[in-house]
């Protein structure tokens, strides 16, 4: 178990962590779970926005980039720019894979894969409850 006063991503302490998040949020993003296909909302979201770090708020996704890949999981075929995630290699469950996280606080989001649809054909296959969602602010103006 972790220790709740240890500094871990972020310079925020276990016990920071568990106070910001959900159960479910620090499960998948604190300590690399996955949540079950088709169980959050945004992997059927079609609104027009930007997908956040839901731990940090650092801006990763853009709705424009976001396809139905029909894995059960959000899915974008590119972040919202290079410097906003890091890969690394993840040999968990007996395969290799490229983890995705966030490369401001470290949490996890999920892997990439490559098996998505031009203009990259690559397949970011994240967790909703890695993501919070910012709808795009319509110009009033634009619309009277």
């Amino acid at each position: 178990m972790n220790d709740p006063d240890d500094k871990n991503h972020d310079d925020k302490t276990y016990r920071d962590w568990k106070s910001k998040l959900t159960d479910e949020q620090y499960r998948v993003t604190r300590e690399a779970g996955t949540e079950a296909p088709f169980s959050h909302e945004y992997n059927d979201n079609k609104a027009d926005g930007t997908y956040n770090c839901v731990c940090c708020g650092e801006a990763l996704f853009n709705s424009q980039a976001k396809y139905d890949s029909g894995s059960g999981w959000p899915s974008f075929y590119q972040p919202e720019t290079e410097e906003g995630v890091d890969e690394h290699e993840d040999k968990s469950l007996f395969r290799t894979r490229t983890e995705v996280t966030c490369a401001k606080c470290q949490a996890h989001l999920g892997h990439v894969f490559p098996d998505g649809p031009q203009p990259t054909g690559l397949r970011y296959c994240i967790n909703g409850e890695a993501l919070s969602f910012t709808p795009e602010q319509i110009d009033k103006d634009e619309n009277s």
